[in-house]
Order: C-alpha cells, then structure tokens, then sequence
C-alpha cells in the first residue's frame, strides 16, 4: 500500500473557493477511478495556517500510476487545475511505502 500526500498552500481568503472547487474534484475524482481522500487544514505546526494536506492510500503504484494518467489527459481534470490555480500557490506531492 501507498500514501499519497499533497500539501497545498492556500491563497489567503480562498478557503471557500477551495471548498466549491473541492466538490467538482469529488465528482470527476469518483468518475476517473480515485480511492477517498482525507484533508486536514493545519491547526499548529511548521507550516503556515494557510496549509492543506490531502491524503489518499493506493493499493499499488501501478493503480495511482493508471488513475493519474487517466485523469491528466480528462479535460474535466484539467479545467479544474486551471481554476485551482488561482486558489493554491504551491502544492507539493510525497508518495509513501505505508509499513505493514
């Protein structure tokens, strides 16, 4: 199994866009074949508060492999990172080998 963790900075004041846009992730997510995800806005730590992280575990690098390739050729998907673009200032992926 795998971890797949991006953490996002958000734009100050775009945390309801975020949301709105979160929703239309949702739909084109569950259609291209993505697990559920988990995400957390940092409450106290090293990171400013302005800080998301979405988490999602894979079954195999070939299952994320296959859904992300599907989802970066969707027009759906990239019309949506578009606009995403004006919410997030920087994203940062990390992929982990979850230990049994």
């Amino acid at each position: 199994m795998f971890l797949e963790r991006m953490v996002q900075s958000v734009r100050p004041g775009k945390w309801a866009a975020l949301e709105e846009i979160d929703k239309q992730y949702n739909a084109v997510e569950s259609r291209l074949g993505f697990p559920p995800k988990r995400r957390y806005q940092l409450f106290f730590g090293g990171h400013h508060v302005n800080t998301l992280v979405v988490e999602r575990e894979w079954e195999s690098m070939a299952a994320m492999e296959m859904t992300w390739m599907k989802a970066l050729a969707d027009p759906e998907e990239r019309a949506l990172g578009t606009k995403l673009d004006e919410i997030v200032e920087s994203t940062q992926m990390e992929i982990y080998y979850i230990l049994p």
